[in-house]
């Protein structure tokens, strides 16, 4: 399983919100950059990357950041936030982003999500935001009356690299992983799945460890290694021994 570090910037910032509020963020580090380049020098192998403001303006917003941050590190990166369109796409990669993570385009355009797939095989991920179950778009500002089983279920045959399921009601609050709903999700598709939104201390590592579910690939962490409550050594450890 691998530990995703999280850096979501904002007006250029790397920043946590707590429920995708954009009126609550809290900046952690106004060098992203930097702070990537501390999270590879920590020994995480693969850093998660998100526009928040892309993500409510539907185009990509804090690129120079992003290039940065690229500049910094020699591991990979997945990034989410306003690519709605082939051209984003290709343009990220081409630049050296591992994988993009496409949310809001794969509910309202599917058909992209699927010629994405076959240009770039193995380079695209597929976000799922969950409210009470319901996949959310737009930031999180919009609520559909999709449900993220049958949603997930519709690339099941796409070649999606990833599933991230994140449980909105958890995101920066430290209330914990939702694993129950994430392995349930995790078990009914072939797609591997990242756990994001919530995760508080080592008990979710362990937890994580402990679960009974081959399609988990890791879990996304933010605030509680920025606030310290998550020693990196010891949960990247943790994970490799149980790989």
């Amino acid at each position: 399983m691998i530990l995703f570090p999280a850096i979501d910037l904002k007006d250029g910032q790397c920043v946590r919100l707590v429920r995708g509020l954009m009126d609550q963020a809290t900046v952690f580090n106004d060098n992203p950059a930097a702070q990537a380049r501390a999270f590879q020098d920590a020994g995480f192998e693969y850093i998660h990357l998100v526009d928040l403001n892309g993500a409510f303006e539907g185009k990509p917003v804090n690129a120079s950041a992003v290039e940065e941050i690229l500049k910094e590190i020699n591991i990979p990166s997945q990034l989410g936030g306003g690519i709605r369109d082939l051209a984003t796409i290709e343009a990220w990669l081409e630049k050296g982003i591992t994988r993009v993570i496409i949310g809001t385009a794969a509910v309202k355009n599917p058909d992209l999500v699927r010629e994405a797939c076959k240009r770039f095989p193995g380079r695209v991920a597929v976000g799922l935001d969950a409210k009470d179950g319901k996949v959310a778009v737009e930031g999180w500002a919009e609520v559909s009356d999709l449900d993220v089983l049958d949603m997930a279920r519709r690339f099941e045959d796409a070649g999606v690299a990833a599933i991230i399921f994140t449980d909105i009601a958890r995101d920066g609050v430290l209330a914990g992983l939702n694993l129950t709903a994430t392995t349930d999700l995790a078990n009914a598709i072939s797609t591997p799945v990242i756990a994001s939104g919530g995760l508080s201390s080592m008990d979710d590592i362990r937890a994580m460890i402990a679960a009974d579910c081959k399609g988990l690939e890791g879990a996304i962490s933010g605030r509680a290694l920025y606030d310290g409550r998550l020693d990196p050594a010891e949960a990247i450890a943790l994970l490799k021994g149980a790989r």
